[in-house]
């Protein structure tokens, strides 16, 4: 979606109030890595996302398509806001949206399969993986991989595996 498209100013965010991610998408474009603060608060609340979500994930993604170094606000974002989206209570992904969302998510498991080999750190380990997991349709492992590795393995003991 085009960021010159006066939709972006009445599409809504994860506090379903209306976002406008243009400012914070052009900050980000330009290197601004504080933004993510305000990402991370106004795309997602609580298991709400909204529209503005859906737009502000496809316009993260090509934007950090140019970038050599992997973010993984980025993979964890965009794992985050498409495991909500099939939650009960979120919109669908609107038929205006759905080829830049689509074509999104196929350059991102692109990357994330790049960027993995190099991956050492829990954060963009977690987040590839729950990228992965969503690009194949598994929504349970990739809600596990979100998890911190104390989370899980937590879960493990308490179960009976740790």
């Amino acid at each position: 979606m085009d960021l010159a498209d006066e939709r972006w100013a009445a599409l809504k965010g994860g506090y379903r109030q209306p976002y406008d991610a243009r400012p914070a998408l052009r900050r980000f474009a330009a290197g601004d890595l504080a933004v993510w603060e305000e990402f991370w608060q106004e795309l997602h609340h609580q298991g709400d996302v909204g529209e503005a979500s859906y737009a502000a994930v496809a316009e993260i993604v090509r934007i950090h398509a140019a970038r050599a170094e992997p973010d993984w606000n980025v993979f964890a974002l965009a794992a985050t806001v498409e495991e909500a989206r099939h939650s009960a209570g979120n919109p669908a992904l609107p038929a205006w949206l759905t080829a830049d969302y689509e074509a999104a998510w196929s350059q991102l498991e692109v990357r994330a399969l790049a960027d993995f080999r190099g991956a050492s750190n829990d954060e963009i380990v977690s987040s590839i993986l729950a990228v992965l997991a969503l690009a194949k349709g598994k929504r349970t492992l990739a809600r596990m991989a979100l998890l911190s590795e104390d989370e899980r393995e937590e879960m493990l003991r308490e179960v009976g595996w740790g």
